[in-house]
């Protein structure tokens, strides 16, 4: 059975995923996308446009892991 995330942050195309590593936690940036098929697929590879969403997602995920830190 495939773990699940701890919690998933996510503004327009862009989701920021974070994972518990049994309490070091880690963060996926990933962008979706239509291929030419009509398929949703996922890339780590992002547009100039995309910059400022993955910026305020990777405060959100920061605080996010810092809440969690404070509350052990």
């Amino acid at each position: 059975m495939p773990k699940l995330p701890a919690h998933k942050f996510r503004i327009g195309a862009i989701t920021a995923t974070i994972w518990d590593n049994d309490g070091f936690y880690t963060v996926d940036m990933s962008r979706s996308y239509k291929d030419s098929a009509g398929q949703w697929q996922t890339t780590s590879s992002f547009a100039q446009a995309d910059l400022l969403n993955l910026s305020k997602l990777a405060q959100r995920a920061e605080s996010w892991i810092a809440g969690q830190s404070n509350a052990a």
